[in-house]
């Protein structure tokens, strides 16, 4: 008779096999007894990322198959690496207790988490939030949607390809839902920087998403948020409740508004602009952040906050001077500022507690925290009350003060709750009579053991009796075996060690019953009222909310002015010009970086439409010119957020865009080259420029040849001096040909970041000064950076016989006739066949699938080309 094939599945791998099946993405994390178990490929991985044991369970027979696992209670050290690793993880657990059933036990999975659904507070960063994203995509335009499921905050926005790539680099989510058919598409638009989720086509359904909605905030419609036209932002809102409710998470409060990113109210930056100016994340490894310098928070919400207001600077004058007034009151309020800095410091993660409140995961000493939160933000409710700045009294009125609140849970639970309710000793005396009759009970049970020892002891001469617990026969009496012949008869032998006998006795069995009875009967009442305490809890969810987002505020405007105090930053005069005027400005990063004892060099900055609105900066390479561009920006930045700037004063005409092209960011790993990245950033901000635009530009043309280099970088600088818009520009540069172009075109003005020439040295002065520079002292910065004498004395001699050959004059000619002649730069003739010849060759090569190998080999088969000849 042949054999069957199949493999011989048990009941408890069948279970888990259909259970997989309605999870196949996620990694299973499957409850046996007191274990997390995982098998097959999902145990090879959590092994990798977990470094635990992989071992196989049914070793040898038909139905082995890898395995690995971990403790139940050490779920919250294992599920964070598992989700920080990128994966979603499903977690199953047994649905009814194993003693009440003899088949085999109920499960079931209770939650699914992923990098964007989490409330576990190992996975979330405390001052950053964690968004899950939703993206939809139309014909003309995206929607985008962003909830933070720990803070219940959930927003809503639409628009082009740049501005929702702006918003993605902004919001930075853990996890992007999109739409399965638009997978190719959203990969070209954002690259695969995201972790990312497919959802099926159907759940992006306008229909289907605005009755998701409807149904979740129990409103007739969705007009009351003031979102109802952002019909693609809705339809990416809806497809991220649907996913929540996939992922068995229902329990959702919490989320009680949509609020809508209004596009024109904030700076534009693109995410070349966000990178280049390091705001959030550094480009290289030891580097720091802006936010790095000006988070002077205390609270996990004004972390929070404070990176919303960097990601969407104000456009709006009054909005901008109503920061600075607050700040100005708290730098001169000694009082209120200390009152406030000492009380925030009290004051826990107000917001992420009260999520976990709605979503059932709070514990009782959670609960106590925010109770002791909310106490500690009636000091600043009262101090802010008292100022007679409207104001900030009026931000005193918006805190609630909660007394309600305070005190039911001061009634219902211990100050010192554990961490678990299960562990017992949660809820207070006199709030539940029975529960305070049954622990005399448990604890006169205890007393009553003692008794018993102290008694046993007497009777029988054993002086190193002891009365013990454990899980498998309960109470029992250990007996050295020095003193094993003195035992009573009547005591029941249970188990034998190697140095003692372990024995039970009636009397101990029934006072076990009793104990045991009344213990488990506590941990039940105890579980009933935390949980009645729940509920009351979140019919307070709003109010407590809207503390949260107070404290945060109060928390930025006080770190404003912590900054400005401690680094003499000072406010800048905000209008409606579209001027900016920055004397002895200083660069925020830079300044905090120096040695001991050095001073930053602070330089002044003037644009304007009128007679300077293209500044070209000429140096060498280390002068300091990349630094000039970039504290302009991030003053211009600071100033819109409402903070005070680093700079001895400033006046800034509001600014609608911030654009830069700063350093050569390679993108050779996606295939291209760094021209080609150059220039894409170029085009787009020349084809986004408005009339309140500032443009930086570093070093345009750099990664091509030299003239094509000139020729790009002056046609770049025309084209922003002759537009319609006149944007305010610093082009830094080491083409000193450029230079030339102040005499053609009134709004260009020189500067050179200054030098000190000695006699074969030069010193960095870092000061920007009126006039072109002559010089790139490329070879001098060479032999800054330690390069071989050998190697500099070559460069000179040859610098010197280039500079002979052709000297700069022939090209600042060339250009002038260019300009004059109003044609088109051509520098290389092709009348040479041999040129025509090469020329074709590399126009007919398709450079996007060129190998490395391939190129280096067309690059010697030119080369070839030309020894020939």
């Amino acid at each position: 008779m042949a054999k069957s094939s199949g493999k011989k599945i048990t009941p408890l791998m069948k279970q888990y096999n259909s259970i997989k099946a309605k999870y196949p993405d996620a990694m299973l994390l499957f409850r046996v007894g007191d274990f997390y178990e995982t098998f097959g490929e999902d145990a090879r991985k959590a092994a990798e990322i977990l470094g635990i044991v992989l071992t196989k369970r049914g070793s040898g027979s038909e139905s082995e198959t890898a395995l690995a696992g971990f403790p139940h209670h050490s779920l919250n050290t294992y599920l964070p690496k598992l989700v920080k690793a990128g994966l979603r993880v499903a977690i199953c657990d047994q649905l009814e207790d194993p003693k009440l059933t003899k088949q085999i036990v109920k499960r079931g999975v209770t939650e699914l988490v992923t990098p964007g659904v989490s409330l576990n507070d190992e996975v979330l960063q405390t001052k950053t939030n964690n968004f899950l994203a939703s993206v939809h995509f139309d014909k003309k335009q995206i929607g985008v949607s962003f909830l933070d499921i720990s803070t219940g905050e959930f927003l809503v926005a639409q628009g082009n390809e740049e501005y929702i790539d702006k918003l993605l680099q902004n919001f930075s989510p853990s996890e992007v839902l999109v739409q399965k058919q638009n997978k190719q598409r959203f990969f070209e638009l954002f690259t695969n920087r995201f972790h990312t989720f497919f959802l099926e086509d159907w759940v992006f359904q306008k229909e289907y998403g605005e009755e998701t909605l409807i149904n979740h905030f129990n409103v007739k419609n969705l007009k009351g948020f003031g979102v109802q036209d952002l019909t693609f932002g809705l339809i990416a809102a809806g497809a991220i409740m649907y996913y929540l409710s996939e992922t068995q998470h229902n329990k959702l409060s919490h989320i009680q508004s949509l609020s809508r990113i209004v596009e024109d109210a904030y700076v534009w930056m693109d995410r070349f602009t966000v990178r280049n100016l390091e705001l959030y994340n550094p480009n290289s490894v030891n580097a720091v952040t802006l936010i790095d310098i000006i988070d002077k928070t205390i609270s996990p919400m004004g972390g929070r906050l404070l990176k919303r207001w960097l990601a969407l600077p104000l456009k709006n004058i009054e909005q901008i001077q109503n920061r600075q007034e607050l700040v100005k009151f708290f730098i001169n309020s000694d009082d209120f500022f200390k009152t406030v800095a000492y009380q925030l410091k009290q004051i826990s993660d107000i917001e992420r507690l009260i999520s976990k409140v709605a979503t059932g995961k709070v514990s009782p000493r959670e609960v106590v925290l925010l109770k002791n939160s909310l106490k500690a933000i009636l000091p600043i409710k009262i101090a802010a009350e008292k100022s007679n700045n409207k104001a900030v009294n009026q931000m005193g009125k918006r805190l609630h003060d909660c007394n309600e609140l305070i005190g039911k849970i001061t009634n219902t639970l211990f100050e010192d709750a554990p961490v678990h309710i299960n562990k017992g000793n949660s809820i207070a005396l006199g709030v539940n009579q029975e529960l305070d009759d049954l622990r005399v009970m448990a604890n006169s049970g205890k007393e009553y053991l003692n008794s018993l020892l102290a008694r046993e002891t007497e009777r029988t001469g054993i002086t190193s009796l002891k009365i013990a617990f454990n899980n498998v026969f309960g109470y029992y009496i250990e007996v050295r075996n020095t003193h094993k012949d003195k035992v009573p008869e009547e005591w029941v032998r249970k188990q034998t060690l190697v140095n003692a006998e372990r024995y039970i006795t009636e009397e101990l069995k029934e006072y076990e019953t009793k104990i045991l009875g009344a213990e488990e009967k506590i941990q039940i009442l105890e579980e009933e009222i935390f949980l009645k305490l729940i509920q009351y809890i979140i019919q307070f969810v709003q109010p407590v909310q809207q503390n949260a987002q107070g404290i945060a505020q109060i928390d930025c405007l006080l770190s404003y002015a912590k900054l400005a105090m401690e680094n003499s930053y000072v406010c800048p005069k905000i209008d409606e010009s579209t001027d900016i005027e920055i004397k002895n400005g200083r660069h925020p990063v830079i300044e905090k970086q120096l040695p001991i004892g050095e001073e930053y060099i602070a330089n002044d900055v003037v644009l304007n439409q009128n007679q300077q609105q293209i500044i070209m900066i000429t140096g060498p390479n280390m002068s300091g010119k990349s630094a000039i561009l970039r504290q302009t920006a991030l003053i211009v930045l600071l100033a819109q957020m409402g903070s005070y700037v680093p700079a001895q004063n400033a006046r800034i005409g509001v600014v609608d865009k911030i654009f830069t092209r700063v350093g050569a960011s390679d993108n050779i790993s996606m295939g291209e080259s760094t021209f080609m990245v150059e220039m894409n950033e170029t085009a787009s901000i020349l084809n986004n420029i408005s009339q309140r635009s500032l443009v930086l530009l570093d070093e345009i043309g750099r990664g091509t040849s030299t003239y094509d280099g000139i020729s790009i970088a002056w046609a770049i600088a025309e084209y922003l001096h002759e537009h319609s818009s006149k944007p305010k520009t610093l082009f830094a540069t080491h083409y000193h040909e450029l230079n030339e172009m102040t005499t053609t075109f009134e709004r260009i003005k020189n500067f050179n970041v200054s030098v000190k020439e000695l006699q074969d040295s030069i010193i960095f002065l870092r000061k920007l000064v009126a006039g072109g520079s002559n010089h790139s002292f490329g070879i001098h910065v060479a032999k800054l950076a330690g390069m071989p004498n050998m190697v500099i004395h070559r460069a000179t001699k040859i610098l010197k016989q280039l500079e002979e050959n052709h000297s700069h004059n022939e090209v600042k000619d060339t250009l002038k006739e260019v300009q004059n002649q109003d044609m088109q730069m051509s520098f290389f003739q092709l009348d040479d066949p041999l040129l025509e010849e090469i020329r074709e060759e590399i126009l007919t090569t398709n450079i996007d699938t060129l190998t490395p190998i391939e190129a280096l080999m067309k690059l010697n088969e030119i080369k070839r080309m030309l020894t020939k000849k």
